[in-house]
C-alpha cells in the first residue's frame, strides 16, 4: 500500500499535470471498489476545473471549481495512469507493473481533459472515490483521524496523554490512524530504528524523551523519504514513470538477518509479527 510519502510524490505529479485543467468526460466501468461510487459521479464531476490537488496522510483531495471535493483513497494496489490521448501506445507510468503499456485490467475510472486522460487501475479494488461537497464536510470526514506526523498537534503533550492508559505496542500505535494519520508499516519500522526503540515496547511504558524522539524522527524519515521520491516496493513509481529512492535507504525494513547498520552497532536485524504486520528491527540498539 502506498505510505504518505508515496501519495505526497503523486500529488507532487498531479500538479504538474492537471493543474487548471477541465474534465471533458468521465467514464466509470466498475462502480464496485471499497465503497461503490455513486451513480452521479460522471454528471458531478463532468465541466469542473481541478483547481489544486492536496493531501491529507494517504488521501488525495481533488479540489473542483465549485468548491467541492473528489476524495481518492488508492488502497492496497490503486494506481494513477496519465495518457496523451494522441498516444496510440498508451504509455504511461508504471506503478506496481512491469510494462510501460497501459494495463489492459482493471481500469475502472477514466477520467478525460482536453489532450489527457487520467485512468485509474486497482487490482485489488480497495481504493475508492467519494464526492465531499464543501470543505465543512471534508473536515468532517477526516474528524475521526489523527494529526500528520508534520503537524504542529502532534507534540508531546499529545503523546503523553494519548498513551499514558494504554497498553499497546509503540509499533501498532504509530500505524493506528486515528492517533496518527499517514504512517504505514514501511515507515514506522524506521522510524523506531532512529529513535533505538524495539517495537514490542508497550506504549505506557515510554518516558518523555521517548516521545519526543518518536516525533522527530517520524518527520524525518518521512521529509527524506519524499525528498528520494518515495519507496519503490513492488516497482512503485511516479506520475512521470520515476522510481522512487527511499528503498536504497532502508535500515531495516526488508534486511532480516543483515548487519545493523548504525555506526559501531553489531546487531542483526531481526523479522516478527505484531498485529499480522511484518517488522524489522535491530536486536542490538533496539532492545
Amino acid at each position: 500500500m502506498p505510505e504518505l510519502p508515496e501519495v505526497e510524490i503523486v500529488r507532487q505529479s498531479l500538479n504538474k499535470k492537471i493543474l487548471e485543467k477541465k474534465v471533458k468526460k468521465v467514464l466509470v466501468r466498475n462502480r464496485n471498489l471499497r465503497f461503490k461510487i455513486p451513480p452521479n459521479f460522471e454528471i458531478f464531476l463532468r465541466e469542473k476545473k481541478i483547481i489544486r490537488i492536496k493531501r491529507f496522510a494517504k488521501y488525495l483531495i481533488f479540489k473542483l471549481s465549485d468548491n467541492s471535493n473528489i476524495l481518492l483513497h488508492l488502497g492496497m494496489s490503486g494506481t494513477i495512469h496519465l495518457i496523451k490521448n494522441k498516444d496510440k501506445n498508451f504509455l504511461t507510468n508504471t506503478s506496481f507493473y512491469s510494462s510501460p503499456q497501459l494495463p489492459h485490467k482493471h481500469n475502472h475510472v477514466e477520467i478525460s481533459f482536453r489532450n489527457l486522460k487520467l485512468i485509474y487501475n486497482d487490482p485489488r479494488r480497495f481504493g475508492f472515490f467519494q464526492i465531499i461537497r464543501n470543505n465543512d464536510l471534508l473536515k468532517k470526514r477526516f474528524f475521526n483521524l489523527g494529526p500528520e506526523p508534520f503537524d504542529s498537534q502532534f507534540n508531546e503533550e499529545y503523546i503523553y496523554l494519548y498513551c499514558k492508559n494504554r497498553i499497546k505496542s509503540i509499533k501498532d500505535l504509530l500505524l493506528d490512524q486515528n492517533f496518527v494519520s499517514g504512517i504505514g508499516n514501511i515507515y514506522a519500522s524506521e522510524i523506531l530504528f532512529y529513535c533505538k526503540i524495539n517495537p514490542s515496547v508497550k506504549v505506557n511504558l515510554l518516558k518523555k524523551k521517548e516521545l519526543k524522539k518518536i516525533i522527530v524522527n517520524s518527520r524525518k524519515v518521512l521529509l527524506n523519504a519524499i525528498k528520494k521520491g518515495g519507496s519503490s516496493i513492488r516497482d512503485f513509481k511516479n506520475i512521470n514513470g520515476h522510481k522512487g529512492n527511499f528503498q536504497k535507504h532502508f535500515r531495516v525494513y526488508e534486511r532480516e538477518g543483515l548487519n545493523c547498520r548504525r555506526v559501531k552497532c553489531k546487531g542483526i536485524i531481526e523479522k516478527k509479527f505484531f498485529s499480522n504486520r511484518s517488522t524489522f528491527f535491530c536486536n542490538i540498539c533496539q532492545k
